[in-house]
């Protein structure tokens, strides 16, 4: 099972799932995702695109969704038993799914670990709890989990891989019917609807304040968002004095191709820093969250780019900086060859160059494989003692079928040792009718020196069986009982109320 909320997490969980099929071609998934993991051959228990929100009252208002969800995710982890469960980032809904897994025994691989350097902290030990292991993908986490006292490996990030265009910007741009001598603005407000909504309409002015005659303005639409909602956040409104594309595919075509860019905040912007595309990022909260952020997060960067390149890089415009004026004129002076553009791109390689080699997916998929495997030994080892368990069940019931019928009696002599503590009682009760059958009144019932509770055991049967008329103990060890039966050839009878002779 593999569950993610959010665009970026839908298409590296793709890359994971691909990565994984290629050295285990009959592997099987579900989860919950979006369109990546779906085309991955991932079957779908809910969709992604109905939960993905972000911000303490925005959760509020998709409350209902989320614990359906859950719900849903949890009845398939207790009626399937996946043999791996894997998360990915999307910390709050994805925890509480890791601690019942925990209960039911699904071992957890985290992979893009939650940004808890940034804020809550404290979650790192929860993570390192119920996680069997942890791929953290941005260079500076590893350390950061080690001085908690957490074991995580990098893996590298993949977009490494992942983020490379599929043609040369003319053919694009061809294809896109767009001049070469234009300038290209990319607009890339999020994937999730509350970033659309609070974003676009900002970005769609500040374009407008440009010098727009010779720009287009690129608009990708994210799998989670619908063309209906990108329409109503103003592309309808500015359609008809600004050029503006809305493009579905060639995701990473569309932002090689860009001169600069306005973009949210997140995974967007190291894929633009990746490919060299000079930026402007842009966040906004509801102001509740906002305002309550200000007291947990204690970080002087809000941008990948930035913390990652440990400065400012790409500027920050966040909360109430995010303005029309303020967009237009951090963008402007990117769009021309600039000592500020020639700073930006230094920085774009540099921070390119710390994300770790190729080949994330596949040392991620690695790791998951290792995971899987342990899983079916450990199902394996626990068949496997399941297995010994019945046939030991098996051997002590064929063991109680020999030994519980009526014993060997040979000179009136019987020997405990050989019987469990539990079947005693009918033992030596049946040895006593047999010995009256063939005529032996004397006796003798070996327990052993020191055998407490099989002399306890004999002592209560000779003493209230009918047929015993008198008894003692035997040996100079005191390890057997000596017992006279009652006679019945010469008519003696157990007196009724006088106890056995007990000497």
């Amino acid at each position: 099972m593999i569950v993610t909320g959010e665009a970026s997490g839908d298409m590296h969980g793709a890359r994971l799932v691909e990565a994984m099929r290629q050295r285990r071609p009959e592997l099987s998934f579900c989860g919950m995702g979006g369109e990546a993991l779906e085309r991955a051959g991932v079957e779908m228990l809910y969709d992604a695109a109905r939960i993905s929100v972000v911000g303490l009252t925005e959760i509020m208002s998709h409350l209902g969704d989320i614990l359906r969800a859950r719900r849903t995710l949890i009845r398939a982890m207790e009626t399937r038993h996946p043999a791996l469960l894997i998360l990915i980032d999307f910390p709050d809904f994805n925890l509480m799914l890791a601690a019942r897994a925990r209960k039911l025994g699904i071992p957890i691989f985290y992979y893009i670990s939650p940004q808890v350097w940034a804020w809550r902290s404290g979650r790192v030990r929860k993570i390192g709890r119920l996680a069997d292991r942890i791929g953290v993908i941005l260079p500076f986490e590893k350390e950061f989990y080690a001085r908690r006292g957490v074991e995580v490996d990098f893996v590298g990030h993949p977009l490494v891989d992942n983020v490379h265009p599929s043609m040369e910007r003319s053919g694009f741009l061809a294809d896109q019917g767009i001049e070469e001598s234009r300038k290209i603005v990319g607009l890339l407000p999020g994937s999730r609807y509350r970033e659309i909504d609070s974003l676009l309409p900002d970005f769609l002015a500040a374009a407008r304040m440009l010098d727009h005659r010779n720009i287009t303005f690129l608009l990708p639409r994210a799998p989670t968002i619908s063309r209906q909602l990108l329409e109503e956040c103003g592309v309808s409104r500015y359609q008809g004095e600004l050029d503006i594309r809305i493009i579905e595919e060639n995701r990473y075509d569309l932002m090689a191709a860009c001169d600069a860019a306005i973009a949210a905040s997140g995974t967007v912007t190291l894929e633009l820093a990746i490919l060299g595309v000079p930026t402007v990022t842009c966040y906004r909260l509801s102001p509740r969250t906002y305002q309550l952020g200000r007291l947990l997060i204690k970080l002087d960067h809000f941008s990948l780019v930035n913390l990652i390149g440990g400065r400012e890089i790409i500027p920050e415009l966040l909360q109430d900086q995010v303005t029309p004026e303020n967009i237009a004129r951090e963008i402007k002076p990117l769009l021309e060859d600039t000592p500020r553009r020639r700073t930006m791109l230094a920085g774009l390689t540099e921070v390119r160059d710390r994300l770790g080699s190729p080949g994330a997916s596949e040392r991620a998929a690695e790791i998951a494989l290792q995971l899987l495997e342990q899983c079916v030994e450990d199902r394996r080892c626990v068949a496997d003692r399941r297995c010994v368990e019945d046939r030991r069940q098996e051997q002590d019931l064929k063991r109680d079928d020999e030994t519980t019928p009526v014993p060997l009696v040979i000179d009136g002599t019987l020997d405990l040792h050989a019987f469990r503590p539990e079947d005693v009682k009918e033992v030596v009760c049946e040895y006593l009718e047999e010995c009256r059958r063939r005529d032996i009144y004397q006796v003798r019932i070996i327990h052993g020196k020191g055998k407490g509770v099989l002399r306890r055991i004999v002592h209560s049967v000779l003493e209230h069986h009918e047929q015993v008329a008198g008894f003692r103990l035997a040996g100079e060890d005191g390890g057997s009982w000596g017992a006279t039966l009652v006679d019945l050839r010469q008519g003696e009878q157990r007196p009724a109320s006088a106890p056995p002779d007990r000497t």
